[in-house]
């Protein structure tokens, strides 16, 4: 049986000076997909222009915005309903415009170091791939202890180890890395999760898939040590944060920038 859920994610830009020209790229509307089904999806943006709409080569729906000249208050909001079914993380065969081997690949935040390597190799003598997964997702759980404030959205896979620390990002990317060094296909996600005890979530949400023989898709949310059910709803998959970022862009202007973002989530 499926979940109704109401999202709205607004994000608000107060610069001191103003902004000669912004744009910014937004990954923030999910699609239709396996196990979630989309019902309506809007994004309105004040002081600021949506320019272009496409789709990139993970699949993922890409708006343009524009920020008008000499602005500094700039509202970006999205909102929407979206139907999620628990396929308990199982989300089945690959589609989109990017090969699987691609997913293999390393990038900036997900190069193996030598305490990756040996956390693939420790995971090695599992009976068998899902299983060899389960273990990663609990093993970062003790090794990477959540904890906001110690990490930036472009901290590496092995420095997150070495540190020991981190938020969602952090252990998707550790997961991703240790999961490819062992020769299996993974891929971020960014998305909205519903938190049971409170509408006001702390911000958009991320965790990992795994490309299981078989199986095909699987996600681990290492954060909270469970694979994703009906309360997740997946918006951007890429290979690793920068590629599923909800937000990304460049600005010119001398001005500090003020960033204030706003998520709810809750069962229709």
């Amino acid at each position: 049986m499926g979940m109704r859920m109401k999202i709205k994610h607004v994000t608000s830009y107060h610069y001191e000076e103003p902004v000669s020209y912004a744009l910014q790229q937004l990954r923030l509307t999910p699609k239709t997909r396996p196990g979630q089904k989309v019902i309506s999806w809007t994004t309105s943006v004040e002081g600021g222009t949506l320019q272009v709409a496409f789709d990139d080569e993970h699949f993922n729906q890409v708006q343009l915005i524009s920020f008008e000249s000499d602005v500094q208050d700039v509202t970006i909001s999205c909102e929407g309903e979206v139907e999620v079914e628990d396929l308990n993380g199982v989300f089945g065969e690959h589609s989109g415009f990017m090969p699987l081997w691609m997913f293999e690949r390393s990038t900036e935040l997900t190069r193996p170091g030598p305490l990756i390597r040996k956390l693939a190799r420790d995971l090695a003598g599992e009976e068998n791939e899902l299983a060899s997964m389960h273990a990663l997702s609990e093993r970062l759980q003790e090794l990477v202890v959540y904890e906001p404030g110690q990490t930036s959205v472009s901290t590496p896979a092995e420095d997150v180890l070495a540190a020991g620390k981190g938020v969602c990002q952090d252990h998707a990317h550790v997961f991703i890395s240790t999961a490819r060094q062992m020769g299996l296909p993974a891929r971020y996600v960014s998305g909205y999760l519903m938190m049971s005890d409170r509408v006001d979530q702390d911000a958009t949400h991320a965790w990992a898939e795994v490309y299981l023989p078989g199986l095909g898709w699987v996600g681990f949310d290492v954060s909270n040590g469970v694979c994703p059910d009906a309360r997740y709803v997946r918006v951007a998959t890429g290979l690793d944060y920068a590629d599923a970022a909800p937000v990304s862009g460049m600005r010119f202007g001398e001005g500090a920038e003020r960033l204030a973002v706003q998520v709810q989530v809750q069962q229709q």
